[in-house]
C-alpha cells in the first residue's frame, strides 16, 4: 500500500504583527507536523517564526533551512533543491508540514522557489499556499494612505536591483510601491530625484515591529542605508 504523501503548506505570516495572521494561518499551524523556516546561512534567525510564535505549539517539530542570500541564480538555485530534498522526506512520512514567509507566500517569497523545487522532486506532492497580509498593505494602513482609488493603477516593484525598473515605469502609473530597497538604496534614492519623485515618497521600516519607524525624507539617508526592513510608497501626483 502507498503511503500518503503529506501536505505542504506555504504560510504567510503577515508583516510583523502576529494579531494580523489569518485564522486559516494560526489554525494550519497547530495542525502541521513540522514547521521549516528559511534563515540566512550565517544564523537559523527567522523573523517568521517569531512573528508566528504565538500561534505554534510548542511540540511541533521546528527545523531551518539556509538560503544563501545572493543574485547569482545557480547558487540560489542549488540552495533551493538542497532545502526541497531536506523537505521532501518529511512529506514521504506521511507528515503535514508548513514553510513560513513574511508577508505573503506567492509574493516576492522564497516560498514559490521551494514549491517548484519539490514538484520537480514529486510531481504528485500537495502544495498549498495559504495568503498573507503583505508588508506594502500593512505599510499603507499605518500611514492611512490610500494604495490607489477609483482608477488609479498601482505598481509593484523590487528595488534589489535599484532603480532601474524604477525609471522605465514610473511614468505610466499614479501608485508605485518599492520592496527590498535596502541593498541598492543609493541608487533608488538617485533615480527618485532625478525623477523628482523624492518629496513625493513616504518610507516605513520594520512595520509592525519593534522600532518601526516612519520615514517622510527618504533624502536623509544619502550614502547610507535605511534600516533592512524598509518599503517606500511612491505617489508621482503627490499626497493629499
Amino acid at each position: 500500500m502507498t503511503r500518503r504523501l503529506g501536505t505542504f503548506y506555504g504560510i504567510g505570516v503577515g508583516s510583523g504583527d502576529p494579531e494580523l495572521m489569518t485564522v486559516k494561518a494560526a489554525r494550519i499551524l497547530k495542525e502541521v507536523d513540522v514547521i521549516f523556516t528559511a534563515a540566512s546561512t550565517k544564523n537559523d534567525y527567522s523573523t517568521a517564526l517569531e512573528i508566528a510564535r504565538p500561534h505554534i505549539p510548542e511540540t511541533v517539530e521546528i527545523i531551518s533551512l539556509p538560503f544563501r542570500m545572493t543574485l547569482k541564480h545557480t547558487v540560489r538555485k542549488q540552495a533551493r533543491e538542497e532545502n526541497a530534498r531536506k523537505v521532501l522526506p518529511v512529506l514521504r512520512e506521511g507528515k503535514d508540514a508548513a514553510f513560513l514567509t513574511l508577508g505573503d507566500p506567492l509574493t516576492y517569497s522564497t516560498f514559490s522557489y521551494l514549491a517548484q523545487a519539490l514538484r520537480e522532486l514529486e510531481p504528485d506532492i500537495s502544495i498549498r499556499a495559504i495568503p498573507g497580509i503583505t508588508s506594502y498593505q500593512a505599510a499603507a494602513s499605518r500611514l492611512l494612505v490610500p494604495l490607489c482609488e477609483g482608477e488609479e493603477s498601482l505598481l509593484v516593484l523590487s528595488g534589489a536591483m535599484g532603480g532601474k525598473s524604477l525609471r522605465k515605469l514610473a511614468g505610466d502609473v499614479d501608485n508605485i510601491v518599492m520592496l527590498k530597497t535596502y541593498k541598492n538604496f543609493d541608487h533608488i534614492l538617485k533615480t527618485l530625484k532625478e525623477l523628482n519623485l523624492a518629496e513625493h515618497t513616504i518610507g516605513i521600516s520594520r512595520c509592525g515591529l519593534e522600532g518601526e519607524e516612519i520615514i517622510h525624507d527618504v533624502s536623509r539617508f544619502n550614502g547610507r542605508h535605511p534600516p533592512y526592513f524598509t518599503l517606500l510608497i511612491i505617489k508621482p501626483k503627490g499626497f493629499d
